[in-house]
C-alpha cells in the first residue's frame, strides 16, 4: 500500500513536504542480476618487470605489488601469474595494429580481446579505434602447492583481515578445498569489511535509484524506490540514520534508513550542496540564492537574509555556517553566519573566482574550493581564522576534481586527471595534506574523473572506475592507504553517478512495533522505551501515548482546540500543521518555545480514522499520538491503521 503525497507550505519557500512509505525495507530489495567482481591475471613473460606491466596498464607499481603481495625485492619469473587491478585498459588502433599484434604486444590472449570488445570474425579493427585490452583472463591456474587457504592471502581474498578460502571455493561451485593442479579457478574479490556503508546512485535496469553497499557482507539494497535522477548525489546525516539527496524534478528526498521511509522535502536545481546540521536535525542548502535551513522534525524551513549564496555548510559547533557568494565585485569570497541571522564575517578577500566544490573540514578549521572551472580545476585550502590560502600540489594536468576531506581533518583525498598518449584520458585518486605536500597516488580509474570518499575510520578510499572510454562509470572499488590493494566491490549493476560512505555503522534498527487491536493503530518507537500502561511508553529520551478523540467540531478546529488547550500543554503559541497519513486527513501540533519543562517537548499527530473506532461502547472518529518532538516524526512515517 502506498499513501498519497501530502502538501505543507513552508515560511522558507519549500514548496511541498510529503511522506513517502516503501515497502522494500533496508535488505529486502537486492538486484537480482547483481555480479560477483572477479579478479583478473595476468601471466608474465621473459623479460618482464613489476613496473614494465603496471605502466602498461597505468597503474601504480605499489598498487601492483600489494595486490599480488610481492615480497621485497619484488622480484617476478616466468610464467607467474599476477592479479592486476583497475588500470586503463583502452587503447587506440594505430596503422599495421591488428588483434593478433595487439595481443603480442600486451601479453594477453586474443580471446580475451575478442571477447571485451565484442568482435566477429574476421575480427577487423580500424585506425583510430578504440579497443578494450584487459589485462589478461578472468581466472587463475592452480600451480603445485597451491591451497584455497594460500590463494586467498596471496590476492587479498580477505575482508577484515580474516582469510575468505570459501568465497574461492563458493565462486568455482567447488564440493571441497581440494583443488588440483590445472584447474581453472575464478578468484572473487572479498568484501573488505570495516564500518558504515556505501550509498551510491545507478540506473539498474535503466532506472536510476539510490542503493547501498555493506563492505561486511557485500550486498547491495535498493533503498530510494527509483526517485534518484543521473545528477543525485547523496548526503549522509551525521548519525547516519538518513540520507539526503536531490531527485527526480529537483525534488529533494530525505530516507529514513532503518524505515525505509522516503519523505519530500522542497524543489531544487541539481547540483546543490546539501549539509545536515551536527544534531541531524536539520538541512541546510541554498535556493534561489537564499540559505535554507530546514528543520524535518517541524517541516518548518527558516530563511537567512543573504543574497547569491551557495555551497553552505555547517560548522561543526551547530550555531554557524560557512557559504560562497559574490562580494561587490562579482569575485566568489567565503563567508560565515551565525544560524540566528548575526555575525556575518568575510573570510576570504581573494580573486580565485568561481569558488567551486566548498567544502568544510571536518574540524571547521579548513575549507577547501577548487578554481576556476571544468578544464581547469586547481584545489586550494582556506584557513577559515586567517583567510590565508594555500595551494595544493593537483595532477600533472591541473585538471583536480571532487576534492574530499578524511574525518579527521588530517588528509584531502581527490580524482586527478592525466593522460596517455594513445590510451586517453584517465584519473588517479590521490592524497595530500591540506597545507600541501605528502602526495600519494593510491590507484587509478579509467573515467576522466571520479568522485571519491572516505571511509569512517579514513583509512580507505573509494572511487568510481569502468568507463572503458564511454565516459560512463559502472564499478565502485576500495582501496585501503596502508596496502593499496584496490578492490572491486560493485559492477554490473549498471551506470553508477555517485558514491558516499556513511561517517559511521548504520545504527542497528532499535525500534520495535507497537501494536493496539483497540485503538487499531501500530506504530514503531525506541525499544529501549518501557510501558508504563497499556497506552504509553516512556523512556530517559522520550515518550509517546496513544488515545482516541470524539468532536463534532470540524476537523481543523478540532486540532486548533487541542493545540490552544486551556492548560496550555503546547506552549502560548503552539505551531499547526496540516497533513495526511493513509490518506486520511491529519495535523500535527508543535510547541513553542516557552513551553513548560515537564511536557517534555510534547508534540502530537491527530488523524481521522478510516474507520470510527468502538471503545467501551462509545465511537470515535479521532485518533491522537502524543510524543516527544524528536521522535514524533518516526512514529508516523510507520504508522498504519490496522
Amino acid at each position: 500500500m502506498r499513501e498519497k503525497e501530502q502538501y505543507v507550505k513552508s515560511k522558507a519557500g519549500a514548496n511541498f513536504f510529503c511522506i513517502i512509505p516503501l515497502l522494500n525495507t533496508l535488505g529486502i530489495k537486492r538486484f537480482k542480476e547483481e555480479v560477483v567482481p572477479v579478479q583478473t591475471f595476468y601471466t608474465v613473460r621473459p623479460g618482464e618487470s613489476v613496473s614494465a606491466i603496471a605502466k602498461r596498464w597505468e597503474i601504480p607499481v605499489a598498487v601492483l605489488i600489494a595486490a599480488n603481495n610481492l615480497p621485497s625485492p619484488y622480484f617476478i619469473y616466468p610464467g607467474q601469474q599476477l592479479s592486476v587491478p583497475s588500470g586503463v585498459t583502452t587503447v587506440q588502433v594505430k596503422p599495421g595494429d591488428s588483434v593478433y599484434s595487439l595481443a603480442q604486444a600486451y601479453g594477453v590472449p586474443m580471446a580475451a580481446i575478442i571477447e571485451a570488445n565484442r568482435l566477429s570474425p574476421p575480427y577487423t579493427i580500424y585506425i583510430d579505434q578504440m579497443l578494450i585490452i584487459p589485462p589478461g583472463v578472468p581466472y587463475y591456474v592452480v600451480q603445485p602447492g597451491d591451497t584455497l587457504y594460500e590463494l586467498a592471502g596471496r590476492y587479498n581474498v580477505t575482508t577484515g583481515g580474516v582469510r575468505r578460502p570459501d568465497l574461492i571455493r563458493q565462486a568455482n561451485g567447488l564440493p571441497s578445498d581440494l583443488i588440483r593442479v590445472g584447474m581453472r579457478l575464478i578468484i572473487p574479490y572479498a568484501p573488505p569489511g570495516g564500518a558504515g556503508r556505501l550509498a551510491f546512485v545507478a540506473n539498474a535496469g535503466g532506472a536510476y535509484d539510490l542503493w547501498l553497499y555493506d563492505p561486511r557482507s557485500g550486498r547491495t539494497t535498493a533503498v530510494g524506490h527509483q526517485q534518484a535522477d543521473v545528477h543525485s548525489v547523496p548526503y549522509w546525516s551525521p548519525d547516519n540514520r538518513r540520507i539526503a539527496f536531490i531527485g527526480k524534478q529537483g525534488v529533494l528526498f530525505v530516507l529514513e534508513v532503518l524505515q525505509g521511509i522516503l519523505m519530500q522535502i522542497d524543489q531544487l536545481e541539481p547540483y546543490t550542496t546539501l549539509s545536515w546540521s551536527p544534531d541531524s536535525a536539520q538541512i541546510a542548502y541554498t535556493k534561489q540564492g537564499r540559505i535554507v535551513l530546514y528543520e524535518l522534525a517541524t517541516f518548518f524551513g527558516r530563511t537567512l537574509p543573504v543574497a547569491g549564496a551557495k555551497h553552505v555548510q555547517w560548522f561543526p559547533s551547530g550555531d554557524k555556517l560557512l557559504y560562497a557568494a559574490p562580494d561587490n565585485t562579482g569575485t566568489d569570497q567565503l563567508y560565515e553566519i551565525r544560524v540566528d541571522a548575526t555575525g556575518q564575517r568575510q573570510i576570504t578577500y581573494d580573486t580565485n573566482s568561481p569558488k567551486n566544490d566548498v567544502k568544510l573540514s571536518p574540524n571547521g578549521s579548513y575549507a577547501l574550493f577548487t578554481s576556476p572551472g571544468a578544464s581547469i580545476s586547481i584545489i586550494y585550502v582556506t584557513d577559515v581564522n586567517t583567510g590565508n590560502i594555500s595551494e595544493l600540489t593537483g595532477g600533472p594536468l591541473a585538471k583536480n576534481y571532487y576534492p574530499a576531506w578524511a574525518l579527521g581533518s588530517a588528509a584531502i583525498a581527490y580524482s586527478a586527471t592525466d593522460f596517455a598518449e594513445g590510451r586517453g584520458y584517465f584519473s588517479a585518486i590521490r592524497t595530500e595534506s591540506p597545507q600541501g605536500g605528502g602526495q600519494q597516488i593510491l590507484s587509478v580509474s579509467d573515467c576522466f574523473a571520479t568522485p571519491v570518499t572516505w571511509s569512517p575510520d579514513s583509512e580507505a578510499i573509494a572511487y568510481l572506475s569502468g568507463c572503458r572510454g564511454t565516459g560512463l562509470s559502472s564499478e565502485i572499488w576500495i582501496v585501503d592507504i596502508r596496502h593499496p590493494a584496490p578492490i572491486r566491490v560493485v559492477s554490473g549493476i549498471g551506470a553508477i553517478t555517485s558514491v558516499q560512505w556513511s561517517y559511521a555503522a548504520v545504527p542497528a534498527d532499535n525500534y520495535t512495533q507497537f501494536r493496539s487491536a483497540e485503538y487499531r493503530v501500530s506504530f514503531p518507537y525506541p525499544a529501549a522505551w518501557r510501558a508504563v500502561s497499556e497506552t504509553r511508553h516512556e523512556g530517559a529520551d522520550g515518550f509517546f501515548q496513544v488515545s482516541a478523540l470524539a468532536s463534532d467540531l470540524p476537523f481543523a478546529e478540532l486540532c486548533r482546540s487541542e493545540a490552544y488547550h486551556p492548560l496550555m500543554p503546547y506552549g502560548s503559541s503552539p505551531r499547526i500543521v496540516p497533513a495526511r497519513v493513509q490518506n486520511q486527513e491529519a495535523c500535527y501540533i508543535f510547541p513553542s518555545s516557552d513551553q513548560a519543562p515537564e511536557l517534555r517537548r510534547q508534540s502530537a499527530f491527530i488523524a481521522v480514522y478510516p474507520q470510527p473506532v468502538v471503545i467501551n461502547g462509545s465511537t470515535y472518529p479521532y485518533f491522537i499520538l502524543w510524543a516527544d518532538q524528536d521522535h514524533l516524526q518516526a512514529m508516523v512515517n510507520g504508522l498504519r491503521f490496522l
